[in-house]
Parts: structure tokens; sequence; C-alpha cells
């Protein structure tokens, strides 16, 4: 439609969960239509946070206002009404005189802009059922940026393949090892992803007496603190590979931090006898492609339903859940399948124990810790 094409092209609405990459996307759009020029009086810059409907509506006034004024050397104007928050399913959302507000904003808009004038939203949050937003798809041209949902299975994968992206434009690029740790500790959050490559790119300069611009495993410890997330894979990690040492010495500080032995025990290490028992038992039986995440899960969820009704699955029950199996595939080729069946059993005896006796839970991790690391055959 002709009308939608010129009113597109005079308003912008970049919306989306993934808060770094609205406010970074925003201001790149800003700077790309004002050419870098906020001399304070062509553009206009408006807060669209509002602490209750009464400013939601000052707020709309004043975008309503902005885009009404012609600017002062006359030339084209750009308004920028950023950090939008009363668009969301809130209390401030879905009052009334919030929505008189961005009735107004509307009417405006759809009225038409003066010539030379064009109008940039940015929102964090936007409910998708209300009308604004219906009258945004049909006259913006719509930028949306959400964050990667780490309830889905494989997360880790998108988002290292977003960490990959935002290194390499730095010059940076990780060992796999150092990927996936970080991608555990940095989380989905583009701003601290962002935050987060900053600091190893500080960290490494210009590279280390003519080494590589490559992040290591010890980089990322070095560097980026440990989430609770990170803490338990750092312990399987550890377990699996037969460092017991490094996993009591994290889980000793899991317990001097008022983490509970039955927490750690169902978070990290009956997970971990899990996988490496259910990688052994596919390998053994099954031998599916183990190149890349993808093709192995594709493969386990393709298995006849009697097959993989015993494996873990996801919480939407849309099939299995094969990444914490698909890491364990390298570490269960070091482990007896004999030997993970009986440590399936030795941890479910650790499990009961913490819950039902008096035994020492620092006492009772540490032996189950190195029973595991034990078996692991190097």
């Amino acid at each position: 439609m002709p009308a939608k094409s010129v009113q597109a092209a005079c308003f912008f609405a970049i919306v989306g969960t993934d808060e770094g990459q609205v406010r970074e996307q925003a201001l790149k759009l800003f700077n790309e239509l004002t050419g870098g020029n906020e001399d304070g009086f062509t553009h206009e810059t408006l807060d669209g946070t509002a602490d209750n409907s009464d400013g939601a509506y000052e707020i709309c006034s004043s975008a309503v206002q902005a885009l009404q004024t012609v600017p002062m050397f006359g030339g084209d104007k750009v308004v920028w009404l950023r950090n939008v928050n009363f668009l969301a399913d809130s209390i401030t959302g879905r009052s009334q005189r919030t929505e008189e507000g961005v009735e107004k904003l509307r009417a405006c808009i759809e009225d038409g802009l003066p010539d030379g004038v064009r109008l940039i939203i940015s929102a964090l949050g936007v409910d998708k059922r209300r009308a604004f937003w219906k009258f945004i798809q049909k006259q913006a041209q719509v930028q949306a940026y959400d964050r990667i949902d780490t309830g889905r299975d494989g997360w880790q994968n998108e988002v290292a393949h977003v960490v990959t992206q935002k290194a390499a434009e730095k010059g940076l690029e990780f060992e796999p090892e150092a990927l996936e740790v970080f991608v555990l500790l940095a989380g989905e959050q583009s701003q601290q992803i962002g935050n987060e490559l900053e600091k190893l790119d500080l960290f490494l300069g210009s590279g280390r007496a003519g080494a590589s611009r490559t992040i290591t495993y010890e980089d990322v410890k070095v560097m980026v603190p440990l989430s609770r997330e990170a803490v338990v894979f750092e312990i399987g990690k550890a377990i699996q590979s037969g460092h017991a040492e490094r996993a009591i010495e994290l889980v000793d500080q899991q317990l001097e931090a008022d983490e509970s032995a039955i927490g750690i025990m169902r978070a990290s290490l009956i997970g971990v006898v899990r996988s490496l028992f259910s990688a052994k038992l596919i390998l053994t039986q099954f031998n599916p492609p183990t190149g890349n995440y993808s093709q192995f899960a594709a493969a386990i969820n393709k298995f006849p339903e009697n097959e993989r009704a015993w494996l873990p699955q996801k919480k939407d029950g849309s099939g299995v859940n094969a990444y914490p199996i698909f890491l364990a595939l390298g570490h269960a080729a070091y482990f007896k399948l004999e030997d993970l069946k009986l440590l399936l059993d030795a941890t479910l005896q650790a499990d009961r124990a913490l819950v039902t006796t008096g035994l020492d839970h620092r006492l009772v991790l540490h032996r189950l810790i190195v029973q595991i690391a034990s078996a692991r055959k190097l």
C-alpha cells in the first residue's frame, strides 16, 4: 500500500525484550537519521520512562508537541521517544489515562507528520494485544530484538552464535571450552555479553607476546564473574574430567555460601551422572551423528517412542532435552557403561542419605564426587 510506504519512511519502531539490542539499534538509527548532528535545536530526544499513568500521558503530549513543532532553523527533524515503558502489559500500560495519551499520539501520527519530520519509538516491552501495537505494525518500519528463551532446549547454541559474532567484530575468537563457559556466565542479554566481551578485549590488548587474540578458558575464569548456573556447570565439568579436587573446592565454596547440599546434588551431581549414562548408552546402542547439536538432537527425537521415553524430556513436552547429553558425549567415552550403572545407584543412595540421615552433608558430596571422578578411565 502506497500510504504505508510513505508513512514508514518517517516512522520507526524498535522494540523487544533485549534491552541492550533495543538501545544500541535505536541509537544507531538516530545517528544515521541525524547524521550525528545533535545540536539540541534541530532534533529532540524524549525520555519515555513513566512512573505512572499521568506521566505516560504527559510524555505522549510532549511527543505530539515535538512532532508538530518545526525546526527553529528549518530542515529535517528527528524526534526520538526512547525507553518507552508504558506500552507493556502493566498497571500503567493498562490505565485509561495512559490509553488516552497513546491514542493522542496515534492520532497525530495517523494524521500525517509534517514534511521532513521523522519519529523513532524505542520500547523495552510492548503488549502485542493492544491496538497501538497493531497500528505500529501497519504504519512503521519495525525492528524487534527479543532475548533468547533460556527455557528452550539448545538456547546455549543460539547464545554462542551471538557471542561468536560479537567477538569477531572485535577481532576475538574463542577456544571451544572457553565459549561454553562464557555463554553460561554472560547469559542471554546482549548488553551483558557486550560488557564482558569489552573486558576481555581490553584484557587481551593487541595480543600477548605475539599470540593471537584467542580467548582461553583461563581468560574467562579470570575476567568473567561466576554465576550460580556457571558454578553448577563448572562442578559437573570438573567431575566429568576426573578433577575431583576442583569439584570439591567448588562444592565447598557453595556450601560456605549457604547453598544447600541437596540443591547442589540435584542441580549438578545427579544431572552429570544421568547425562553421562544417557550419552554412553546412546553411543553404544544407536551410534547417532555427533558432529553438531542439531543433527544429534534430530536423531535422538527420531528414536522409537519406547527407546526415548526414559530420556530427560523438555519442559514443554516437545521432545528429548538433548543438550546436556550432547555436552556429555566427549566425556562419556572415558567411562564404562557398567561403571555408570553403578554410579547411578551410588548417586541415588547419596541423595537419600542427604534427605533421610544425619550424615555430614559435606562428606556425602565429597565421597560421591571422588567415586564419579575415579570411574573415569584416563
